[in-house]
């Protein structure tokens, strides 16, 4: 079907960490409709099987594209990793995923040729970022660390809190003194944690925000294709959940700096 430039983007994330993308989204792209699905039934992807990751992927997908989206974005390091390609040889949609922007403001960061990668225990275990930074450069040294922590930390709301300064330290330290200059935050919750996480790497790292180079992207993308919305239309964004709706949005305010974030749910097999 043939799209249109005032069409919907669909983005989808296991949970509360892709609002980060979202909230990225509204800011680089104010006159797009956006719709969000939280697959909050079933998070984390980050331990799961390749397989199972890839079959959410698709069924949140299927979900978005019956919504008559113009591009789809996956706004989940682990489901990028696992279900990028699988989705884009499967449906016939324009579609991003956050590992490649992140990897390539990585590439164009570092002038030490060391970049830091930290993200979920599946994204590390993948080493998509390590291969997408080495097919844009492969003289670049990677340090990999997961953080499994990081998540509740900031779905508990203890951002700038001394426990995730210490758990910061804990996992940071092995990292720090080896001339790393760029080290990218390959969960999608942890830009959130940019001020606690800076502090330990100290002022000469720079972080990369895959949230915000994938809006980047998208508009870039959009505009390639002739399907930015004009600048006449009215953007706004719809939040979809598979479970705990309320919970969802006490947080997304939190996420998005909003008083009220409206959420609806829908139950899996809607979804499916």
């Amino acid at each position: 079907m043939k799209k249109s430039s005032s069409d919907p983007i669909g983005v989808f994330d296991s949970g509360l960490g892709g609002l980060t993308v979202l909230k990225e989204l509204i800011r680089v792209l104010p006159n797009e409709r956006i719709i969000y699905l939280g697959d909050t039934a079933r998070v984390p992807y980050g331990n799961k099987s390749h397989e199972t990751v890839i079959r959410y992927a698709f069924e949140n997908t299927r979900f978005l594209l019956r919504r008559g989206i113009k591009l789809l974005i996956i706004a989940c390091n682990t489901a990028s990793a696992y279900s990028m390609n699988a989705v884009k040889d499967a449906f016939d949609v324009h579609s991003l995923g956050v590992i490649q922007p992140g990897a390539r403001a990585a590439v164009q960061s570092t002038r030490s040729g060391k970049v830091a990668i930290i993200g979920t225990s599946g994204t590390i275990l993948s080493k998509a970022y390590p291969r997408a930074i080495h097919d844009l450069n492969r003289d670049i040294m990677t340090y990999e660390k997961a953080c499994p922590l990081f998540v509740p930390l900031v779905e508990e709301g203890w951002m700038d809190h001394e426990v995730t300064e210490m758990v910061a330290r804990s996992y940071l330290g092995s990292m720090i003194g080896k001339e790393i200059d760029t080290l990218i935050l390959g969960c999608t919750h942890y830009p959130l944690l940019k001020v606690v996480i800076s502090r330990v790497m100290g002022p000469d790292v720079r972080l990369v925000d895959s949230a915000e180079e994938t809006a980047k992207e998208a508009k870039t993308l959009l505009q390639g294709i002739n399907l930015l919305a004009p600048d006449h239309s009215e953007g706004g964004y719809q939040v979809f959940v598979t479970d705990l709706p309320q919970q969802f949005s006490n947080v997304a305010s939190l996420f998005l700096g909003m008083d009220r974030v409206p959420v609806e749910r829908v139950i899996v097999d809607e979804i499916v």
